[in-house]
């Protein structure tokens, strides 16, 4: 699951989603995309432990007052930041087939974990020392879920996989691989496990491996 890039092109939301909520405009959003600015900053270069409101000011050149007025504190800031990841235009690539998507997500993910400095990796280090940050990512795992089961309906439609298959559950095991590497065993990228990992979930997909259980009483 793409968790965030630094910044994504917008690209038009599909028949049915929420439309990205509007913020307002003029000097307040100004303000707020300066501080935003300076949270990733500081999250990228400093690290959750280092991240002070007056540290955002100073970098946002905004006075420590506003931040500290609108923010209140470092738990603001970071559920701010991650109400904004949400708001973004971000969908899911359609390469026309479900390994090719898979594996085009699978290389966001690993661009954007590697990237220096790595705000998603940040953000991810972040949720186990702050409970708002937690939370916040929590929110967010949901919406690029939620977003990413695209993949599986388009999948379904063109007899790539049985119906009744279980988006969330194939997802995570297309994802899952990366994360492993990337933020358990911190090993450098692999080029190939993107593709590899696609590949493999496909192989167990189409075997019927993610399908939903029937319900009960159904014969």
């Amino acid at each position: 699951m793409t968790l965030p890039p630094e910044q994504t092109d917008s690209v038009p939301r599909p028949e049915g989603m929420p439309p990205t909520r509007r913020r307002p405009g003029g000097r307040t959003s100004r303000i707020r995309t300066q501080v935003l600015d300076a949270i990733r900053a500081e999250l990228g270069e400093r690290g959750y432990d280092e991240l002070t409101l007056d540290g955002v000011a100073a970098r946002a050149g905004v006075h420590r007052a506003t931040v500290y007025r609108r923010w209140r504190n470092v738990g603001g800031l970071l559920a701010d930041l991650f109400e904004a990841t949400s708001d973004d235009d971000w969908q899911p690539q359609d390469t026309g087939s479900l390994q090719g998507d898979l594996a085009a997500l699978n290389h966001e993910n690993q661009a954007v974990l590697t990237a220096r400095p790595s705000i998603a990796a940040a953000l991810i280090a972040a949720s186990f020392r702050s409970e708002e940050a937690a939370r916040g990512l929590r929110r967010l795992w949901e919406d690029r879920y939620a977003r990413c089961e695209v993949i599986v309906g388009r999948a379904v439609r063109r007899g790539e996989l049985p119906p009744h298959t279980d988006a969330r559950r194939l997802l995570i095991a297309a994802t899952a691989p990366l994360y492993h590497q990337l933020m358990i065993l911190r090993l450098p990228p692999d080029p190939d496990l993107p593709g590899e990992a696609a590949r493999t979930t496909v192989l167990a997909a189409s075997a019927g491996a993610f399908l939903r259980p029937p319900p009960a009483g159904a014969t």
